[in-house]
């Protein structure tokens, strides 16, 4: 067996005898490739060259401007690429996070490893489902965790969309204009996709309508909704990333109600932090009863938590059994593979 050195750098993960960054948030322009799991800003950079799927290729192509080297592959195609000592085989395998988002699973000399980015195993109104079959019983699981402590657990989606829409009707029948804030890009698509059967009119940030139109692209369906513009999005529902909420746009709205949507309104003070009218927990990430189930499902022989809890997480594993050990940019690891 070779030994794979796996090392947490900037953010990213390396593998030097691959010559592989999984995420690297700095922009590699050497020979090294790079694995973008999807086109979320801290996941993304103008790299030189670049393994994703294809609409995160798209959605990145929007994002940052510039030529690179793309290997654009289907979810549960694998293909070979040369690292600096030797050949490996890489395969994406839906992750559910937001349209395109890809798990790596990485064979490498006879073994595997798999490396989820940012994951969510909960039904998706607007990505494709996560679906780590392939990778079942892999030797190393890489995983995040955002929500890694047992307090993070979130209420059905369901459940939070009816919050959400009747929030919207009460602040338009008091002739206010309700806000919801989520990233432009994944969580204001879910919350678009959330408001189908609710009958009220909607409208988008710029931010928001651009990445909707290329989540169109890839066959993505969603309710009739307009571009937002000031004067006339009285009696409309808005949709706007969260940083717009000090804007000159929603400034000139007038009298407004804001909410915003993010798992980590499941904290009570996430509202007065965001500084809105109210919160609530819609996530596109796994909260912790999914992370182990998660764990116990794909079966590895060693688990390597990062982001996030990962310490807590990686706690939390060992008491259940299983191998598992945080990464930082202290700690170098060099595992059987």
């Amino acid at each position: 067996m070779s030994a794979l050195t796996i090392q947490y750098l900037e953010g990213g993960v390396w593998l030097p005898q691959l010559a592989l960054w999984l995420d690297a948030p700095r922009a590699r322009k050497g020979p090294e490739r790079v694995f973008v799991s999807h086109a979320h800003a801290d996941h993304t950079a103008a790299h030189r060259e670049v393994i994703f799927s294809a609409p995160t290729a798209e959605l990145m192509r929007a994002r940052i401007r510039g030529q690179r080297v793309e290997h654009t592959l289907s979810f549960g195609e694998g293909r070979e690429f040369t690292g600096n000592q030797s050949s490996y085989r890489l395969t994406l395998l839906p992750a559910g996070h937001i349209l395109g988002s890809a798990m790596a699973l990485i064979e490498h000399a006879g073994h595997t490893l798999l490396y989820t980015g940012d994951f969510k195993t909960r039904p998706n109104l607007s990505s494709e489902p996560c679906d780590p079959a392939l990778a079942v019983g892999c030797e190393t699981l890489i995983m995040e965790t955002t929500f890694g402590r047992p307090a993070y657990q979130f209420p059905p989606a369901e459940r939070v969309l009816d919050d959400v829409i009747r929030f919207c009707r009460e602040a338009l029948a008091d002739h206010a204009t309700p806000v919801l804030l989520a990233y432009s890009l994944g969580k204001g698509q879910e919350v678009l996709c959330g408001l189908a059967d609710c009958g009220l009119p909607i409208a988008i940030h710029p931010g928001v309508w651009r990445m909707t139109k290329i989540y169109e692209q890839f066959r993505c369906r969603f309710p009739p909704h307009e571009l937002l513009e000031p004067d006339r999005a009285a009696g409309k529902v808005l949709i706007c990333p969260p940083q717009a909420v000090k804007s000159s746009v929603v400034q000139k709205l007038g009298r407004v109600r804001t909410a915003i949507v993010s798992g980590w309104a499941v904290e009570p003070g996430c509202r007065f932090r965001y500084g809105t009218d109210a919160a609530f927990p819609l996530s596109d990430h796994a909260d912790f009863p999914e992370l182990i189930a998660f764990v116990k499902r794909v079966a590895p022989k060693t688990v390597l938590t990062l982001h996030g809890f990962a310490a807590d997480f990686a706690q939390s594993l060992r008491e259940v059994g299983f191998d598992a050990r945080a990464l930082s940019e202290h700690e170098q690891l060099r595992l059987a593979l």
